[in-house]
């Protein structure tokens, strides 16, 4: 168990296991055995206000999860938790929240390859995407190319997508949705695909 950060558990399809940190303004959102866990750079203002990951309304995070067909349809951030019946988890490199992901220092890192490391081996997670070149770089100290990485947590595969900010606007909307769609068929190929939930 990952001391000091599991909070509880209900069932569910599987188990659901909140796992916040006390320095975070934001639950992680995860369960064993999960096909994805997305992993942010840290909670902005407007996570942290309304306890929910990627709210700011002008992040386009829940858009391109569904555009990419990771979700069925649109999740608001408030039915994050509707993800752990889709596989997929979430929780944050660097736990401070912070105005933007430039007011971060190195500091807010030190822990972050030690607590994924800990995630990977304990919840065993098919795959962990990272939603940002910097919370990577956060993480690992290295530079990644987009897309998956030679690095493994345990048995999970990593994989690094855009990120989904606002201040990245110069990527456009359809390189983001390429990188996020290419997340959808990697995590096909390591788990295979998903079956179609019944009628």
């Amino acid at each position: 168990m990952i001391a000091g950060v599991i909070r509880g558990c209900q069932s569910a399809a599987g188990t659901l296991v909140a796992m916040d940190a006390p320095r975070s303004a934001v639950p992680d959102i995860l369960a064993p055995d999960l096909r994805l866990v997305l992993v942010g750079i840290n909670p902005g203002r407007a996570s942290a206000a309304a306890a929910a990951h990627f709210a700011n309304p002008r992040n386009d995070f829940w858009r391109l999860l569904h555009a990419s067909g990771l979700t069925p349809r649109e999740l608001a951030p408030g039915e994050q938790h509707d993800l752990l019946g889709l596989g997929i988890g979430i929780t944050n490199a660097a736990l401070r929240t912070t105005p933007g992901s430039g007011d971060l220092r190195a500091a807010d890192f030190a822990d972050a390859s030690r607590r994924l490391e800990r995630i990977a081996i304990e919840l065993r997670p098919a795959v962990i995407a990272f939603v940002g070149k910097e919370a990577y770089r956060g993480a690992f100290g290295d530079r990644p190319a987009l897309g998956s990485q030679s690095r493994t947590l345990g048995d999970a595969r990593l994989f690094v997508l855009p990120s989904t900010s606002p201040a990245n606007a110069a990527v456009p909307w359809t390189e983001r949705l390429h990188w996020f769609r290419e997340l959808a068929a990697f995590v096909d190929e390591v788990t295979g695909p998903r079956a179609a939930p019944s009628a």
